[in-house]
């Protein structure tokens, strides 16, 4: 009985060892996807010929497919979509490209003022 006890709690350690070792602390916040979600907070979008849009308790959610991001606004507000990023700090990503800049996210704050195609996205969001 001492036996089956003493291996019992052998590999229950040997469990416990293998999985904090296998976590990190240097895992990328853009690895684990940490900014999908949906940011809430003022909105707003502004085309030169249409009616601009805005909303102080607006929405946005923010997706990942492959390595571009999506951004999808409540209120009708046209999504910007294939949005790229580089890391600007530990936490921070700030969007990068020739069609679409003006876009700084964390894992709880989202900020854009997008200028393209004759209109203009602004948001100031939390999570």
């Amino acid at each position: 009985m001492k036996l089956l006890l003493k291996l019992s709690l052998a590999a229950l350690v040997a469990v416990v060892i293998l999985g904090l070792g296998s976590c990190s602390k240097d895992t990328d916040p853009a690895d684990v996807d940490l900014f999908i979600g949906t940011y809430k907070g003022k909105i707003s979008y502004i085309k030169v010929g249409e009616q601009s849009k805005s909303n102080t308790n607006g929405s946005v959610i923010v997706s990942k497919v492959g390595s571009t991001y999506n951004f999808v606004f409540s209120d009708g507000i046209p999504a910007l979509t294939g949005v790229k990023f580089e890391k600007k700090d530990d936490n921070t990503y700030v969007s990068i490209g020739p069609e679409v800049t003006g876009i700084t996210i964390t894992k709880s704050k989202l900020t854009m003022l997008v200028l393209k195609d004759s209109a203009t996205w602004s948001a100031d969001c939390n999570r």
